[in-house]
């Protein structure tokens, strides 16, 4: 009979610190509370027709959205796994203007945090999968106090990256640039265990993810690539199939498994002024961290999703993201347009 290694998240992270002869244990620390502000989340995600926390608040964050009380309340669990553990320096979150101090009581670390708390949470009243995307930087400053510039990086500094996705069960896969990782939380035992080890992207898909509803206001290079998607061609594999759930996470998951492309182009009704949709610092970077490591390939159509330099904390970009062969296809439609 076949022995099956259980490894927890803990003991995964352990072991991947083992790798670097300078680790002081922080990450491994930081790590650790990411997880129990997941569980946690997990918790309130699987019980959400049940409490009284669906709904909305009646406010708009930064970006404009709705604010979503399941939203507010993953922003404030994660700031409060966090914010006391020494590992830390400074938080960035999508649903806050501004950056997120540590409060002066609580020792400082060198890491920076950015997140989504809650991704597609629009979704929750429908029982559709939702998730919670995380970037983890070093601190870049040398003064005693952390300031913007440490979160306004390019996705390259970038030390890890992962997401959790709470659906039929709670998931969590991270990176630290050793291969990416996939954990599966065992409610029984409440804990994270290995169940995807080395997760790779097949090279090419037949899975297309993208909001066919705004095809008015695409490009005419990805008008051109969708149309190709759809064309008869055995040789090629084509017809893709389209697959679009509406939540980020759910979709980058899914084609991170089984091989595709997600798209979420600009928006081009305006030639001379496209409009982004997704956060380069809270989405884009994080998963385009997560594919590379994983074989395949995120880009804005034009340049690669890592190589964007911040200037503002809630800045757009436009996202291709998935299998390679898929994604440089895509590439050769966007700048035949």
């Amino acid at each position: 009979m076949q022995k099956h290694k259980v490894v927890t998240i803990q003991r995964h992270i352990v072991e991947q610190e083992r790798l670097f002869p300078r680790a002081t244990g922080d990450f491994t620390g930081l790590m650790w509370d990411l997880t129990l502000a997941a569980k946690t989340i997990s918790r309130e995600v699987n019980k959400a027709g049940l409490a009284d926390i669906l709904g909305i608040t009646g406010e708009q964050n930064v970006s404009g959205d709705t604010v979503k009380k399941l939203d507010v309340y993953a922003n404030e669990r994660i700031f409060k796994a966090m914010d006391h553990g020494g590992h830390l320096c400074v938080m960035a979150s999508e649903e806050n203007e501004d950056i997120i101090p540590i409060p002066d009581e609580f020792p400082k670390g060198k890491y920076v945090l950015m997140f989504d708390p809650l991704d597609g949470s629009s979704n929750i009243d429908a029982n559709v999968s939702v998730g919670t995307i995380f970037s983890i930087h070093r601190k870049k400053t040398t003064g005693k106090e952390a300031t913007i510039e440490d979160c306004l990086r390019k996705g390259t500094e970038q030390v890890a990256a992962g997401y959790i996705v709470y659906g039929s069960s709670t998931m969590m896969v991270y990176t630290t640039g050793q291969g990416v990782h996939g954990f599966t939380l065992d409610p029984s035992i409440g804990e994270f265990l290995l169940s995807h080890e080395n997760i790779k992207i097949p090279s090419k898909g037949k899975i297309y993810s993208i909001n066919e509803g705004n095809a008015n206001t695409w490009d005419e290079g990805t008008k051109k690539y969708i149309a190709y998607l759809k064309e008869s061609d055995a040789a090629t594999g084509r017809p893709y199939s389209l697959r679009y759930i509406g939540s980020l996470v759910a979709d980058f998951h899914r084609n991170l498994l089984y091989g595709g492309i997600f798209l979420y182009p600009a928006d081009y009704k305006d030639p001379k002024k496209p409009k982004a949709k997704l956060r380069l610092l809270y989405e884009a970077a994080p998963l385009a961290l997560i594919v590379e490591q994983a074989g395949g390939l995120a880009s804005t159509g034009k340049e690669r999703i890592l190589d964007i330099q911040a200037a503002e904390l809630h800045q757009k970009a436009p996202l291709i993201i998935g299998s390679k062969e898929d994604v440089l296809m895509y590439e050769k439609f966007f700048k035949q347009k």
